[in-house]
């Protein structure tokens, strides 16, 4: 019984996979139930939001596992962050998946979950605005406006109070890296740490200088001279990442930066500055403060 249950599912996900998007979506729009008990968040991050809400949660990634976000038994893996699985999702049964718009794997889910009769809502977080009008909705779907206050209006008070301390009179210039297992990029003020670093007044080189994001040219960098130099790691091995940016400034080149000279290097942890930091925003904010302006 179990094995034709099971050859159903696949052939259910097999055949939404294969509608067209238009057709997936002709005069189906699943709706929300109130207070949602049967819920998939398709990342680690969108897993703690939706427990920080308020909300129970059914089924998410196995980032989330990885990450301590939920131990075992707490709820079912529904595959990869970026390759959920759909014959997964649909077997667990939800009133509501949450997926992220910056996923491509998570888009192509969309149209075959709403054809199933799933509730699906679509989220961006980058920023610590897309954090709080995301939890925003989840609250209101859960009902717990007190969480809204406590993890949201709460913690933005935090940031504001840090974002109004007073800063160098000279736009600190930085270069901000990610490290992956063999590979170091540069990246912009369009990333979620990026963005921090810009609120709090700091010009990227990379911004600039767009090509960097293509290639991580020591000759620019050398040209720009950052006052100050943060990274962090990204990946399944922290090792690897740390060993790629440590090799990056072992050249006598890299040693010639100010930024390393004065020792103005950070590595940033990654659960406050790749991964979302969610409730914990504001504390993202403090530590770059501190490395910024603290012995100003």
């Amino acid at each position: 019984m179990a094995r034709l249950k099971r050859l159903c599912i696949l052939l259910l996900a097999a055949f939404l996979l294969l509608l067209p998007v238009g057709c997936a979506n002709h005069n189906i729009t699943p709706t929300v139930p109130a207070a949602p008990k049967r819920t998939v968040a398709a990342s680690g991050s969108f897993a703690q939001l939706w427990l920080l809400a308020g909300g129970a949660l059914l089924g998410t990634t196995e980032d989330a596992f990885e990450n301590g976000v939920v131990q075992p038994g707490q709820a079912e893996s529904v595959g990869a962050l970026h390759s959920p699985s759909l014959e997964k999702i649909i077997a667990l049964q939800p009133d509501l998946v949450l997926l992220s718009s910056d996923i491509s794997a998570h888009a192509q889910l969309k149209a075959p979950l709403e054809a199933a009769g799933i509730a699906v809502r679509y989220f961006s977080v980058e920023h610590f605005a897309d954090y709080l009008d995301m939890l925003k909705t989840c609250t209101e779907l859960t009902g717990d406006a007190a969480a809204y206050q406590t993890y949201g209006l709460d913690v933005q008070t935090k940031i504001d109070a840090i974002l109004a301390r007073p800063r160098a009179q000279t736009p600190p210039r930085i270069l901000f890296l990610r490290a992956s297992a063999g590979k170091v990029s540069a990246r912009g003020s369009d990333t979620m740490a990026g963005a921090m670093l810009r609120d709090l007044g700091c010009v990227n080189i990379t911004d600039s200088d767009a090509g960097l994001l293509e290639d991580l040219s020591l000759e620019v960098i050398l040209q720009a001279d950052p006052d100050y130099i943060f990274a962090t790691t990204m990946g399944g091995s922290d090792a690897q990442a740390t060993k790629a940016l440590e090799d990056l400034f072992a050249s006598p080149a890299w040693g010639s930066l100010t930024a390393v000279q004065t020792h103005r290097y950070a590595l940033l942890p990654k659960e406050l500055f790749h991964q979302k930091p969610n409730e914990r925003w504001a504390e993202s904010y403090e530590l770059l403060w501190e490395a910024l302006y603290a012995q100003s």
